[in-house]
């Protein structure tokens, strides 16, 4: 599937982190961290079960900052350490949302160029989810978060 094919279907963000690749891998996939940049501003995340290999499920609930929780079903496909991870999200609470994730983390010297690219089923269910629940906006507050997170705390999470 090449992007030109599902560009009509796809929500994609970008950020070059102030890291190097090895440290943003583990940030973003340690349940320990996530917790504290996973989702929009705001939100918190708690994950219940995280069994990260390919075929292994990741249940989680976003908390809203209105005090509304959205449980959430991960299903990894791909996982290639630094690299990337590719994942199917197959619940959201009642929404019943489904799409396509994969997230590539790109060394460019002692930073990390993280692209998260979603793909959904059809462009009306993209544009639904935009103006049902501004996925666009979540992203990139979620990707400005995790970036405050590493620069707060680099030195913490290396030891």
């Amino acid at each position: 599937m090449h992007a030109s094919e599902t560009a009509d279907r796809e929500i994609v963000a970008t950020r070059v982190l102030d890291a190097p690749r090895d440290l943003v891998w583990k940030v973003w996939t340690d349940p320990q961290h996530i917790g504290q940049w996973w989702g929009p501003r705001g939100f918190t995340t708690t994950t219940r079960r995280m069994d990260f290999r390919p075929g292994g499920v990741w249940e989680h609930v976003m908390h809203g900052p209105d005090g509304t929780d959205y449980p959430n079903t991960v299903v990894y496909r791909e996982i290639v350490e630094p690299e990337r991870l590719v994942f199917d999200h197959v619940s959201d609470h009642a929404l019943a949302l489904r799409f396509h994730t994969t997230v590539t983390f790109t060394a460019e010297g002692n930073k990390t160029r993280l692209t998260y690219r979603i793909v959904f089923d059809t462009a009306e269910s993209r544009e639904a989810t935009i103006k049902r629940h501004r996925a666009d906006e979540g992203l990139q507050q979620m990707l400005d978060r995790f970036g405050e997170l590493l620069t707060a705390n680099t030195g913490a999470i290396q030891s």
